[in-house]
């Protein structure tokens, strides 16, 4: 049996959801409009289906659980996650993945501005974000660690592939880009580089699963040539301080 979220209040569908999981490791959620915080703390072995628009903070502080949205997801989707999956078969707005510390988002369209921002890895954690088409400005704003796919499927004439400020303030991690690469839109303290053979076993991983996920070619994306955005330096302002 699904549950139906219609026009009810957020928490009223948030506490039906946690009482079905409870005895299943599954619930279905159907005509959801902008619900908030589905999926919040979700643990490992547990999923949540949606069917719908999901509010903001969808699968915040994930917890190893999985998170699979039919529909488009708003702000800060994947808000300081800890591990688990995220799968979405649209699109997302700002913040995606804010201060994530591990696990995976795919995203199957594009995302507004400040994807990836605050993401960090510590050890065995490590983020991944992984989306088909494009983003808006400020990509991996302050990133810290782990790993940004940027696929550039599906682009109209005139898209590109994202917006201003790409990386700014990043100090770890990296970014792989398919496609022609804006420069005018990259932070100046970002190195754009050729893949390694480590790098191209890691990126095919990713690949294989969004085209597993969305149904899409993954010999045909690889054909396309990729690049690394990595950042120049870990102290990007620290020429904006002065010495004691």
């Amino acid at each position: 049996m699904s549950i139906t979220a219609g026009l009810r209040r957020y928490a009223e569908v948030n506490d039906e959801i946690k009482e079905t999981l409870l005895s299943k490791n599954k619930a279905v959620v159907n005509d959801v409009n902008g619900q908030r915080y589905i999926g919040c703390a979700l643990d490992t072995g547990k999923t949540v289906e949606i069917h719908g628009t999901a509010g903001n903070d969808l699968a915040c502080y994930l917890n190893g659980g999985r998170i699979i949205l039919y529909g488009h997801g708003q702000d800060a989707v994947g808000n300081t996650m800890g591990g688990g999956e995220i799968i979405v078969h649209g699109h997302t707005g700002d913040a995606l993945g804010y201060g994530m510390r591990d696990g995976q988002i795919y995203i199957r369209d594009n995302v507004c501005c400040r994807g990836g921002i605050h993401m960090k890895e510590f050890r065995g954690m490590k983020p991944v974000l992984v989306i088909g088409q494009n983003a808006g400005s400020f990509l991996g704003e302050y990133m810290a660690g782990g790993t940004i796919v940027l696929l550039g499927l599906n682009l109209k004439r005139g898209e590109k592939l994202f917006g201003t400020h790409c990386a700014s303030g990043m100090h770890g991690g990296k970014i792989f880009v398919r496609g022609s690469i804006p420069r005018e839109n990259l932070s100046p303290n970002i190195r754009v580089s050729s893949l390694t053979d480590d790098d191209k076993k890691e990126l095919a991983t990713y690949v294989k699963k969004y085209c597993k996920y969305f149904d899409e070619n993954f010999d045909e994306i690889m054909s396309k040539p990729f690049k690394k955005l990595t950042p120049i330096t870990s102290r990007p302002y620290a020429n904006l301080y002065t010495p004691n």
